[in-house]
């Protein structure tokens, strides 16, 4: 028992020694762990946009320091440079010592004098971190400076080295220059010299030798009266080209402007649609019986219906197709920009100014990376077994359509991420409306969900059947944002939607759309089409050229875009909040915009342009001057999510403004996207519709609902989960939208935010609303006989239950919804009530009937 006894003790004692030690290496384990959160929050306190100012402010002072004491030692530079190197008193330097050591260190060890730059440059920097402003370009203006000083030193140097006076140019200007008088002697120097000075006027002033003889030759001199007669032949009256003649006549064989001519002559997009041979399309794969046979005409008739012709087509390039199309949308088309101007005193100075650089302010801002980007993993699908998908459909093609007596000569599949498209080649004399009559039956066939038949496909000799695949594929925004069609392209504010029927990326320009407008049942995928519209923005557009305006009525859409205030959003002068979720804040919202639309044509009609890119180019080159108003202007994107819900709550004060904008705002650079999942009439209207001519509908419940937003059927055959249909007016595009998560968008709009920004957000202009007639604050008298007779009894009802409701007026005092509303309105024209809550009451401003007697009385209702 003893033994026994004892083992136990031991066994306790060494298990609290265990737990002793796991303790003690836990409570390290979260020292360290509180010491690294330390150092991160001491890091990013240290990278903080304070304490970024704070360094401004430092920079500014050595700036100020630094100029004092260099320019105070030109006047006793040796006495204090004595002074410093034996470390006595008697310095002389208006900074003290901290000045004279300043001053020795920086003018004796690098550009003597010249070192003047050097406070220059410390101010422009402390300048851009307290103030988030460049007074010059920053990079430019550092090498400029640099460059220069080291040339000022080096030409002083060729002077003063080896004597007593060496310490005006430094150590950099004595070294340069003592060489250069050892290799060169001083004929050399002086050539190097002069050679590096025109290099340094040619690349950073900006002044080359043809535009300065061009300035020069335009100088008029006065006329000397020459005393030779004109009949002497002598040597004063013979006639020498001038020099300006000659330099004219080499600049006229130059084009205007030459750097913005777009060299680039248009692709022609040119195919014979009818003919579908071999020679087609060269990626062609056979399958069938007759693999090994490849057909040399269609013209062949076959007999039997397995000998039909299959061919899959393997996603080919198409970006002459999408070209065409960016034009087809744009129908209007912008003219060649002519920045010309007549007056040549202007042009001349002008061209000696460097052009305006909008991204100078934030000149720092990196956009966002790919990586933030999820790459989804789609299922790998062996080839035999997509093989296999595509001859079974086919096949059940084939015998649906030979079951109603319909032979074909051939068929081609082209595999989209989501649909297949399989082309038919109906046999000579079939009719197309019986092709299209048996969609059902087809779609009984293949057992498939979103059958869609295209009879004829557009510009192609084929009917189309779209045929949802049984393993769809996610189109990543990864892939959309790293393809080659959206780094590339030159577009003013490209999207990109997503993937076409042929895996290929669909880029195109908002700009030239101008407008576009989006519906669908909800969960269909309107909201991550809003958000894949304004990551594509943010990953190519910088802040300075784009600004949003997000209208939120849910309050919970956009949220994540609040934080990009003063990078991207613009909003009203008193608002606080950036995204606009108050029906009267869109309401003042709208028609600010309307006042920036009206603004920014009285600037182009003064300028004398006829688009914003004209407007800004000629800005940019220094035609238009800031001191008569002119700015550069950014494009605007106003995006509204449930445009069905401003339209039920505000109406007509939502609608005439957006006709307005979407009317007139395409030149300025405005352009709208508004998203709805009612297509009903009563939400999109004909006014609406005549000017978005660019649509896209997910799929939608009805084909009512289809018609209302494409103006044809289609969208309620889609298959959902961002399977879309994209009208441009003219053609009907099926495309697979981009996904784009919350967490990729919190990173995007993270990334963003750390960065610079600008000190505010942009500012719409003020919109004065126009005060109704209150009654109560005017002088004139109430016309009582306006009045509801029975509007007292309303008002008590009211009061007296505290709910400002009109149904409740139907229901207590049995009127019908017309006659109970105008008298609500009477009651909120009079302050009795607040404005409509949408579907919830309205707010009841009079808690007694004391207070509503008091009204009336003032009203004149009493008798």
């Amino acid at each position: 028992m003893y033994i026994n006894n004892k083992y136990q003790k031991n066994n306790v004692i060494s298990k609290n020694r265990n737990t002793g030690s796991s303790k003690k290496t836990s409570t390290s384990k979260t020292k360290e762990k509180t010491k690294s959160v330390k150092s991160d929050r001491f890091f990013q306190m240290l990278k903080s946009q304070r304490m970024i100012q704070v360094y401004g402010i430092l920079m500014i002072l050595f700036a100020v320091i630094l100029v004092i004491s260099i320019v105070s030692s030109y006047f006793h530079f040796k006495i204090d440079a004595s002074h410093v190197q034996a470390s006595t008193q008697g310095i002389t330097n208006i900074a003290g010592t901290l000045g004279a050591h300043l001053a020795y260190y920086f003018i004796n060890y690098t550009f003597g004098f010249f070192s003047i730059g050097f406070p220059f440059l410390f101010f422009i920097y402390g300048f851009y971190l307290t103030f988030s402003k460049s007074i010059l370009p920053v990079i430019l203006t550092t090498l400029t400076t640099l460059i220069s000083m080291a040339w000022l030193s080096t030409l002083f140097g060729t002077f003063f080295v080896n004597t007593e006076y060496e310490f005006i140019s430094g150590i950099f200007g004595n070294f340069i220059a003592f060489n250069l008088l050892q290799y060169t002697k001083i004929w050399g120097t002086a050539l190097i010299l002069l050679a590096s000075l025109f290099i340094i006027l040619v690349l950073f002033y900006n002044i080359s030798p043809i535009k300065t003889v061009q300035i020069l030759s335009n100088i008029k001199f006065p006329k000397i009266k020459s005393k030779v007669s004109s009949g002497d032949n002598g040597l004063l009256n013979t006639k020498k080209p001038r020099i300006k003649d000659n330099i004219e006549g080499f600049l006229s064989n130059i084009p205007p402007n030459s750097e913005s001519i777009d060299t680039k002559l248009p692709d022609l997009y040119i195919e014979n649609r009818n003919k579908l041979t071999t020679e087609y399309d060269k990626n062609v794969i056979y399958f069938g019986d007759d693999e090994d046979k490849q057909t040399s005409s269609i013209s062949e008739e076959k007999s039997n219906i397995d000998q039909v012709d299959f061919e899959i087509v393997n996603p080919v390039s198409h970006e002459d197709s999408q070209e065409e199309i960016n034009d087809e949308i744009d129908t209007t088309g912008d003219d060649e920009i002519d920045l010309n101007s007549d007056n040549s005193e202007i042009q001349h100075f002008t061209e000696i100014l460097e052009d305006y650089d909008p991204h100078l302010d934030l000149s720092f801002y990196k956009f966002p990376k790919p990586e933030f980007l999820n790459e989804y993993e789609n299922k790998e699908i062996d080839k035999d077994q997509i093989n296999q998908e595509l001859h079974e459909n086919k096949n059940n093609i084939v015998r649906t359509l030979d079951n109603f007596k319909i032979k074909i000569k051939k068929i081609t599949a082209t595999v989209g991420p989501t649909v297949t498209l399989y082309e038919i080649i109906p046999d000579d004399g079939v009719r197309i409306s019986r092709i299209k009559n048996l969609e059902d039956d087809i779609a009984l066939s293949l057992a498939a969900l979103g059958i869609r038949i295209i009879a004829p496909i557009p510009g192609k000799g084929t009917i189309g059947i779209e045929v949802p695949n049984k393993n769809a594929q996610i189109v990543s925004m990864r892939e959309i944002i790293n393809s080659e069609k959206f780094q590339n392209n030159k577009y003013d504010l490209p999207i990109g939607l997503g993937k076409t029927i042929s895996n290929e990326p669909f880029v195109v320009d908002l700009a030239k759309m101008p407008h576009l407008l989006m519906a669908g049942a909800t969960g269909q995928g309107k909201s991550v089409g809003l958000n894949a519209i304004i990551t594509s923005i943010l990953y190519k557009k910088h802040p300075s050229e784009v600004k949003f305006v997000l209208i939120d009525p849910k309050k919970v859409e956009f949220t994540l875009y609040s934080i990009l205030e003063k990078h991207y959003l613009a909003k009203l002068p008193d608002s606080i909040e950036p995204i606009i979720t108050d029906s009267k804040k869109v309401i003042q919202t709208l028609n600010s915009l309307c006042v920036e639309m009206d603004t920014r044509y009285e600037l182009l009609k003064v300028a004398k342009t006829r688009n914003i890119k004209e407007y800004n180019a000629k800005f940019c080159n220094r035609k238009l001057s800031p001191a008569f108003g002119h700015r550069y202007l950014p494009y605007i994107v106003l995006i509204i999510d449930e445009f069905g819900d401003l339209i039920m709550t505000s109406g007509r004060e939502i609608e005439t403004p957006i006709a307005r904008l979407a009317q007139l705002a395409r030149a300025i650079g405005i352009h709208l996207v508004i998203a709805t999942q009612r297509p009903s009439v009563n939400i999109i209207t004909g006014i609406i519709k005549a000017n978005f001519p660019s649509r896209i509908a997910f799929r939608v419940s009805s084909k009512i609902d289809s018609r209302t937003i494409l103006d044809s059927n289609g969208a309620d055959q889609l298959i959902g989960k961002g399977d879309m249909l994209l009208s441009t007016g003219s053609d009907l595009i099926r495309l697979q939208c981009a996904f784009v998560d919350t967490p990729e968008v919190e990173k995007i709009v993270q990334f963003i935010e750390e960065q610079q920004s600008y000190p505010e957000a942009f500012i719409l202009p003020e919109y004065i609303v126009e005060e109704k007639n209150k009654g109560l604050d005017e002088e004139e008298p109430i016309n009582t006989d306006e009045f509801d007779p029975l509007f007292m009894e309303a008002a008590r009802l009211i009061v007296q239950t505290q709910m400002g409701s009109t149904s409740l007026i139907q229901r207590k005092m049995k009127l019908g919804y017309n006659r109970a509303g105008r008298i609500m309105d009477q009651l909120e024209e009079f302050d009795i009530v607040g404005p409509s809550a949408g579907s919830k009451a309205r707010e009841v401003k009079i808690r007694s009937e004391e207070e509503l007697n008091q009204i009336f009385l003032r009203m004149g209702l009493f008798s």
